[in-house]
């Protein structure tokens, strides 16, 4: 199945979202788009996975011209979309997720042949070599695993079409480690002799390692398109940003040596076998950086200091005082702050506008004499998108609008706002594109010269190294090493990665 958008214009009223467009995916192949955060990547995606209609253009499979009436007609067509924020219901099993809406193909007399179901999603989970169980609960799940039932969710769709699939993959590497996203290439690489994909990642190391062919949107215009050998991290990062990738992209020359007061202390911290005996110094002005494979135990370390798992053993110290961290309502008010990894489902409200999402951590901040102020809200919104240089339309816009790098900042906002001075950032720049990952940089940077303690999972090594003062390594639940990383003499890759394996 050959399909073809030839200039594609969307706009929605005087917005251009995407301006004469054109692609091509052809059989077997993994196409990377790629692109700024605003670029058109997801409106794009919207068309061709029947979720929104061109405004003018044309869409061919196999040269046929198709107009698709909603996600139903592109499914039934071969079309299917796996989507970064995953659309899994977690109450319900992973067999009822994967027949979501197709229940009626095991239905007799009124009754679903749950047996029936389960036996049919196993063979899709065998696809994508999942060996689970297709009547667990999908919220018992990993999120890697949730994404490979994602797959094979997808994959259903052979069941009813005779011609190969196009599946659509929207950032499905942003909260994965690196080991399960080789698993999930693994898996691309070998359905390709039944399906063909577009793989959409602001990872452009990952976009280069998995895609035959590679388009880039800028400025809602596809403004190139090169098969992969002709591609490489510099030249594709300058056409999506018109400029070339800066050697100080950490923005070293703006770190500069922690102050002396502890801000964050550690005694012999220990929660079950999922980490012990942690000792740890972090110090205002500081980002100290926590490696280490899955399973070494850092997400579950920093959860407990944030009350989210509570500690077992050991101690907690804030600003020189002991303190019993019960839960993240005690974490907030010694001034801890919590920048989770999944910021859809932890870190921010979907549904409510960028002013509510500020105030939520600090109600406090926006009460007057007659209850909660609006105008006093949206005032102080208006005051952090400034600061923080949040590119929305106002105060009252929902903060699901927003691109990724302006969520986040919204997110950092809020615990601004709480008058955090202690801040834990879980994969900061996650499902951000280049752009927003230096204005996350310099707003990390801002903080340590204003005092702020950060303790930073990065995304990458690189990340890890290029942003902290030091890298405190973990593997199998313990720390492993303590790593200077002053801004003149940064650790190598290799130097990390000997201690966490």
């Amino acid at each position: 199945m050959t399909i073809r958008l030839e200039n594609i214009t969307k706009t929605y009223g005087p917005v251009t979202a995407i301006a004469r467009a054109s692609i091509e995916i052809r059989p077997g192949e993994v196409i990377g788009l790629v692109g700024e955060n605003g670029a058109g990547k997801s409106t794009l995606m919207r068309i061709l996975s029947g979720g929104a209609r061109p405004t003018s253009g044309d869409y061919t499979i196999d040269g046929k011209p198709v107009q698709f009436s909603g996600p139903l007609d592109a499914n039934a067509a071969g079309i299917a979309m796996v989507y970064q924020e995953q659309s899994l219901i977690l109450t319900l099993s992973v067999a009822e997720n994967i027949y979501l809406g197709q229940e009626w193909r095991f239905m007799k007399y009124g009754l679903v042949n749950h047996a029936a179901m389960r036996k049919a999603a196993r063979r899709n989970l065998e696809k994508v070599e999942l060996d689970i169980n297709p009547a667990m609960i999908a919220g018992e799940l990993s999120f890697a695993q949730r994404q490979m039932v994602e797959l094979a969710k997808a994959l259903t769709l052979e069941e009813r079409n005779t011609e190969r699939l196009v599946i659509l993959l929207d950032e499905p590497t942003s909260v994965l480690e690196q080991a399960e996203i080789d698993v999930l290439f693994a898996r691309i690489r070998a359905l390709k002799s039944r399906a063909s994909f577009i793989f959409v990642s602001h990872r452009l190391d990952e976009v280069l390692e998995i895609s035959d062919r590679i388009y880039v949107m800028k400025d809602a215009e596809v403004v190139a398109e090169m098969p992969v050998g002709e591609a490489h991290e510099t030249k594709l990062h300058e056409i999506m940003v018109g400029r070339a990738l800066e050697h100080n992209f950490y923005l070293e020359d703006r770190q500069f040596p922690p102050r002396e007061t502890i801000a964050l202390e550690l005694k012999k911290l220990g929660r079950g076998k999922e980490f012990q005996d942690i000792d740890l110094t972090l110090h205002e002005g500081e980002v100290l950086g926590i490696a280490g494979v899955i399973g070494s135990g850092r997400e579950a370390l920093v959860r407990s200091v944030f009350g989210m798992e509570r500690a077992e053993t050991g101690e907690i110290w804030v600003q020189g005082g002991k303190v019993d961290v019960a839960d993240p309502s005690v974490a907030v008010k010694l001034g801890i702050g919590f920048v989770p990894s999944e910021r859809a489902t932890e870190g921010m409200v979907p549904m409510l506008p960028i002013s509510e999402n500020i105030s939520l951590a600090n109600l406090d901040s926006v009460v007057g004499s007659l209850g909660l102020n609006r105008a006093k809200e949206t005032g102080l919104a208006r005051r952090w998108i400034e600061r923080l240089n949040i590119r929305a339309p106002g105060p009252e816009a929902p903060i699901r609008s927003l691109s990724g790098g302006n969520q986040q900042k919204v997110v950092i906002a809020k615990w601004l706002n709480a008058r955090s001075r202690i801040l834990i950032l879980d994969h900061p720049t996650r499902g951000v594109d280049v752009g927003a990952k230096h204005e996350v940089f310099s707003l990390i940077r801002d903080l340590c010269e204003e005092g702020f303690a950060i303790l930073l999972l990065a995304d990458t090594l690189a990340e890890t190294i290029g942003l902290s003062h030091r890298v405190m390594v973990m593997r199998d639940g313990r720390m492993q090493a303590e790593i200077a990383a002053p801004a003149d003499n940064k650790p190598s890759q290799t130097r990390i990665v000997e201690h966490m394996v």
